[in-house]
């Protein structure tokens, strides 16, 4: 086959939602309202068991961008660069950019924080880019919560007060302000995808857009919070901890307790239920929300004439947990809550449209996948395969059969690594010491269990299969 070149090659229309787990009408939600994107899975493929490799924003990120796992990137927190430890790591949009397409990226695609994203917490990679990254001059916040914010601002500034991770100002975790979508970052970023697609549509182009929403704080537009009644919000039934799990295992409320209308809870029995729904409620808006700016992008591309000539993936940088085994808003683990997250592939003249896949894949499969359709030439190093096939072909031969994701924690003053694997039918879990200390395990049991309620990785009936899986881990990651 011919490789393809800038001058006669695919672009690539690269779209990543901060949180956003697989609650999408074509993941089979029957209360969330995602025309837009549904729209496009009815053109693409859905792969419905698609895993990042950690559930925290720069990990999955840099991981997913180079190819490369966070063992291999070194990247297990907010406050690391992958480039400190993988320096000559070419990233995907920087192979498109070194092989003649204009390599473009609007917003948060490697990890910042928005508050200050010009340079507290920005972990942009400026080579990566055939220009600056965009960045958005609107706030994720609603009129009150930005009013807060500034004040908070102006008293740190009288303070001569630093900004770090401890001490970002912070507005409300829920508003519905009367507002265009525009007034907000997310909207403005979708204005400038229209435009950036309007300047390039001349060129070959890798167009990176991310979106914060539906990240906290969940403020979206009152229209979309319209979109759903309270009564209508159905709460997770197991909202409670799994059964046999370590407690540790677990995350608490900390992304919550930051915000202004949040910081009164303490632990999971304060939270009533009218805050369990709003909070879902709040997500589900900003999921729509954000729904609507990819409308604005799709219906751009096709007013263009784009769509022939463009690969388009969409992909949540991991999952989400609202309240799920009693986590509110949050990830930061290594359940299938955190570790399962939507990913939607779709390329001009796909012969297999609208298909969902049962595949296994992982998120450092995107970066050789991508590269494949377009001809390019991936990096020896990554350690993800290309599933380029399956999109003409669901049935086609794929030999993948675990997922790996991974999650630290700190213990007691200890740092256990979680690695864990999933396969067709179970998730384990290893908790290990560096100490070398006997492992901490979790099993779940998808066919009986598919909401991970039990760990059972201590019945009797289920050794077997401990002591086969945890070979199967030991092997994969060794």
């Amino acid at each position: 086959m011919k490789k393809q070149t800038a001058s006669n090659g695919y672009n690539v229309l690269f779209i990543m939602v901060d949180d956003l787990r697989p609650q999408l009408g074509c993941y089979g939600d029957t209360l969330v309202k995602t025309p837009n994107i549904d729209q496009l899975a009815g053109r693409g493929t859905v792969f419905n068991r698609a895993y990042c490799q950690m559930a925290l924003c720069n990990p999955s990120r840099a991981s997913l961008l180079t190819g490369l796992r966070p063992e291999e990137t070194g990247v297990f927190n907010l406050t690391t660069h992958f480039r400190e430890q993988v320096p000559d790591a070419v990233t995907l949009p920087q192979l498109f950019k070194n092989n003649g397409w204009f390599s473009q990226g609007l917003y948060k695609i490697f990890h910042l924080i928005p508050s200050d994203p010009r340079a507290f917490g920005n972990m942009d990679d400026p080579i990566s880019w055939s220009a600056p990254l965009w960045l958005p001059t609107r706030s994720v916040y609603g009129p009150k919560g930005e009013a807060v914010r500034q004040q908070k601002l102006a008293e740190m500034e009288a303070k001569g007060e630093q900004m770090d991770y401890g001490n970002i100002p912070r507005g409300f975790a829920t508003e519905a302000p009367e507002m265009a979508d525009s007034l907000l970052a997310d909207g403005q970023t979708a204005e400038q995808a229209v435009k950036a697609l309007a300047e390039l549509k001349d060129k070959r182009f890798f167009l990176a857009v991310g979106f914060y929403k539906p990240h906290l704080p969940f403020i979206a537009p009152k229209k979309y919070w319209d979109m759903y009644r309270t009564e209508d919000i159905i709460l997770p039934e197991n909202r409670y901890a799994p059964m046999g799990a370590p407690k540790f295992a677990l995350t608490k409320y900390a992304d919550l307790r930051v915000y202004e209308d949040y910081k009164h809870v303490r632990n999971e029995d304060d939270l009533p239920l009218d805050r369990q729904r709003e909070l879902l409620h709040g997500y589900l808006a900003c999921i729509s929300y954000v729904d609507g700016q990819v409308g604005k992008i799709l219906a751009a591309l096709d007013s263009l004439s784009l769509r022939d000539s463009t690969i388009v993936v969409l992909v949540g940088d991991h999952g989400y947990q609202v309240g799920e085994h009693n986590m509110w808003a949050t990830k930061h683990t290594n359940y299938e809550t955190s570790a399962r997250a939507p990913l939607i592939v779709a390329k001009p003249r796909q012969r297999a449209q609208g298909h969902v896949s049962q595949a296994l894949v992982e998120f450092v499969d995107i970066y050789p996948t991508i590269a494949d359709l377009c001809h390019l030439d991936s990096p020896e190093a990554l350690t993800g395969q290309s599933f380029a096939a399956l999109l003409d072909d669901p049935r086609a031969e794929w030999d993948k059969t675990i997922a790996r994701s991974q999650y630290p924690k700190n213990v007691k003053g200890e740092r256990l690594m979680g690695r864990s694997i999933r396969t067709d039918r179970y998730r384990l879990v290893e908790w290990q010491s560096k100490s070398g200390e006997e492992p901490v395990w979790e099993l779940y049991d998808h066919a009986k269990d598919p909401d991970e309620n039990r760990n059972v990785a201590e019945a009797p009936e289920y050794q077997e299969a401990l002591q086969t899986l945890s070979q199967l881990l030991h092997d994969n990651w060794e």
